[in-house]
């Protein structure tokens, strides 16, 4: 029970000492180990928690313990506007320790290139999906990358799918690490009624974008994607075009192709239930050469571009709206172009915007 406290609450120097005086391994060796179970911890977490959580709270309504799963039931009719408003952000989760080891994994880092003005509301566009959107949650859930210290006085607030907020303790979880359901009330109510200072991180390519994500590939869905320019100028938050080289990288993807029975199903999927069921693998738990549901550990490095300033205006027309969308999108190509070389990629490489 120690073991884990220090795990997850402690500071990286005691859990090390802490298992090399149990284990008598060596300090690299020790480092790996915690860096693959905080890594696999968030991964089940992100396939598995919230059908869990709503099974066992379920079972506990049929024990002699349904009391306690009655009471939760209870709060959870009280507090089901919660995400809706702002949610409830826990610095104290933030800042657990094993955030920091899943920082070091892959490894993930945040690179500022402009002042964010604390007066201001901004949305990021977050580029590309990747297959769980590793980078985004790392530099934006959580203060492993320092997304607090770079840029002081901005509150960052992760957009995901509005169902993850349906289920038992996984909503829980999310709030407590600033995420947020992706709808319209939502993403209102922080940039009209939460004060300035917030920047909502919106996946922008969604579950369509995740759908053609492999190594050695760079594109998003971005041309039809319009919806978040329209919320920028209905509230006048600024647009910021955020990258992240290396998110395709950390899993492999069988593409189906367009007309194919899989990407049929997929589709449907996305349509019905707000994502697309992807065939994808890893590498195993205890060797990189075997397949399995840890992602590779390629580095994964978020460039946040310069915000472009957005008028308020309460109906933008759509004129209005493709004005800024093309001037989001040539930001986003500048952005890629600017730094593609300097983490690994050749001058050559043209993102692909689709």
């Amino acid at each position: 029970l120690s073991f884990f406290f220090f795990f997850f609450l402690g500071t990286g120097s005691n859990i090390l000492s802490a298992l090399q005086d149990l284990f008598w391994l060596s300090k690299s060796k020790v480092e790996k180990q915690l860096q693959i179970i905080s890594v696999l911890q968030w991964v089940l977490t992100f396939l598995i928690m919230g059908v869990a959580c709503t099974l066992i709270l379920m079972y506990i309504l049929c024990t002699d313990c349904w009391a306690i799963a009655a009471l939760y039931l209870a709060w959870l009719v009280f507090d089901w506007n919660t995400p809706k408003k702002g949610g409830r952000r826990s610095q104290w989760v933030r800042n657990w320790a094993i955030w920091r080891y899943f920082r070091d994994y892959f490894p993930i880092r945040l690179v500022k290139t402009h002042n964010l003005l604390t007066t201001r509301n901004y949305i990021f566009g977050y580029h590309p999906h990747g297959i769980m959107g590793l980078g985004a949650f790392c530099n934006f859930s959580t203060e492993a990358t320092g997304v607090s210290q770079k840029f002081p006085g901005i509150r960052p607030y992760l957009a995901t799918l509005a169902g993850n907020f349906r289920m038992p303790i996984l909503r829980d979880y999310l709030m407590s690490g600033g995420i947020c359901p992706v709808n319209r009330d939502s993403i209102d109510y922080i940039l009209s009624k939460n004060g300035s200072g917030n920047a909502i991180i919106i996946v922008v390519g969604g579950a369509a974008e995740s759908l053609n994500c492999t190594p050695g590939k760079n594109s998003v869905t971005l041309k039809n994607r319009k919806g978040f320019v329209k919320l920028a100028l209905r509230h006048g938050a600024d647009l910021v075009p955020v990258y992240s080289f290396g998110e395709n990288e950390v899993y492999k993807q069988v593409i189906f192709e367009e007309g194919s029975w899989g990407r049929w199903v997929q589709k449907k999927f996305q349509k019905h239930i707000g994502f697309a069921p992807c065939i994808f693998h890893g590498r195993g738990l205890f060797s990189s050469n075997t397949w399995g549901l840890l992602p590779y550990s390629k580095p994964i490095t978020t460039v946040v571009g310069e915000p472009i300033t957005i008028p308020k205006i309460d109906n933008p027309s759509q004129r209005e709206v493709d004005f800024y969308h093309s001037i989001y999108v040539d930001s986003l190509i500048k952005l890629f172009d600017k730094y593609k070389s300097k983490f690994g990629l050749p001058e050559t490489e043209v993102l692909e915007v689709n």
